[in-house]
């Protein structure tokens, strides 16, 4: 944790737990640094459901090109937090509300996922003489053999809900480059500018260019194949975070090396991406404390304050999530202060279920003991908002934004 973090969670009472800390001049400084080590050539947008808070999306807008929304909710929120910003609406099943929400918010770039959502948009344009939108049709590509295997969710290269298989895509781009079809009135202000490709989450940087390099392939054969310009080709977010080892970072310097690369074999298109949970997620603390220590059939357990109705990323992906432990000495009790006796602990919460666990057998909790604090790192990411919060209905957490005026 940094210092700022660990000074402002020794200093909270009690009652003020659990709390999500974040830091955000830690933030702001990975995200400069990540934009550095892009070309120039590539535009750096924030995927916002990896964390919607305000102040998050606030501290970002100095790295960031744009933000990329998935849903009428979330176009409402960021355009709110950060009016000025450049928008990108993707996501399946966009509702015809939102469609039309999206264009009088003058939202122009458009990640379309299937025919029936392409139709709906020119429904919607058919009625706003003024409004005018890029889009980028959203392709299901099939990848190598083997190359999604191991990632830890695959969107694409198998059967899916989300994009368009390249059959289909082959079709839209037929229906927005002909000027005698359907769409052809309309062809001047619903524009066909790329591909969107969003296929894994969970790859490394050589598995990343690996992929984009495919993706940047088949948009230029589609393009030359149609006769439109490529102007843009998204190769999306998913870039690898490792929770079982959190000073392991993506390899930035090498994916921006790489695809300046690309852009070179391909000099036309700006290339875009989208990461969210390789930003937010090292910004972001659960602090808690420990309420209980207890033994069953020879193990140790911490229940802390709160759990996974707050942090539910550990069982929703299966990992244990890393902490570190701030002591506290003071115990103002007349018992015995519980503590760990075995070496390690499976860190619980406070839900009436075996499934509460943020970290199982962890010996990082050697001498854990009643009242210590536990922050819980890599919690800025995919962590409160997608939570169960209203589960046995326990009070929600704080939440505290170390470095907001920075």
């Amino acid at each position: 944790m940094t210092d700022a973090v660990r000074r402002h969670v020794a200093a909270l009472a009690p009652e003020a737990l659990p709390a999500y800390v974040y830091d955000l001049a830690a933030l702001r400084a990975h995200a400069a640094a990540v934009r550095a080590a892009l070309p120039a050539r590539v535009e750096l947008y924030y995927a916002a459901k990896a964390n919607p808070e305000a102040p998050v999306l606030a501290a970002l807008r100095a790295a960031v090109d744009g933000y990329e929304v998935s849903s009428g909710g979330e176009l409402a929120h960021v355009r709110q937090a950060v009016p000025d910003a450049p928008l990108a609406f993707g996501g399946p099943g966009k509702t015809p509300a939102e469609i039309v929400a999206a264009l009088d918010a003058g939202v122009h770039r458009w990640h379309v996922e299937s025919e029936q959502e392409l139709y709906r948009l020119a429904a919607a344009l058919t009625d706003r003489p003024d409004a005018a939108v890029d889009v980028l049709l959203r392709v299901n590509l099939p990848v190598g053999a083997g190359a999604l295997d191991t990632v830890a969710l695959a969107m694409g290269g198998r059967p899916t809900p989300f994009g368009l298989d390249p059959d289909r895509a082959e079709a839209c781009a037929r229906l927005l480059t002909d000027p005698l079809g359907p769409f052809g009135p309309l062809l001047p202000r619903l524009r066909l500018r790329g591909v969107h490709a969003h296929l894994a989450s969970g790859l490394a940087a050589a598995e990343q260019l690996a992929v984009a390099g495919q993706i940047v392939e088949w948009s230029a054969r589609t393009a030359r194949r149609h006769g439109f310009a490529l102007a843009e080709v998204n190769v999306g977010g998913g870039m690898a975070v490792d929770y079982a080892d959190p000073r392991a970072r993506f390899d930035w310097t090498a994916f921006g090396e790489g695809l300046a690369k690309l852009l070179e074999r391909h000099p036309g298109p700006t290339l875009r991406i989208e990461p969210g949970r390789a930003l937010t997620a090292y910004c972001g603390w659960y602090a808690t404390e420990v309420l209980d220590v207890k033994q069953s059939h020879g193990e140790d357990f911490a229940v802390v304050r709160g759990g996974t109705h707050h942090l539910r990323t550990p069982a929703t992906r299966g990992h244990d999530q890393p902490f570190a432990v701030l002591p506290v000495d003071a115990w103002p009790h007349p018992w015995p202060r519980p503590a760990v006796t075995t070496g390690r602990a499976t860190l619980a919460g406070q839900l009436c279920t075996p499934k509460d666990v943020l970290a199982h057998a962890a010996p990082a909790a050697r001498g854990l003991r009643t009242a210590d604090r536990v922050l819980f790192a890599m919690a800025g990411a995919y962590a409160w908002n997608i939570s169960h919060h209203e589960f046995l209905m326990h009070p929600r957490p704080g939440f505290h934004y170390l470095g907001e005026d920075g």
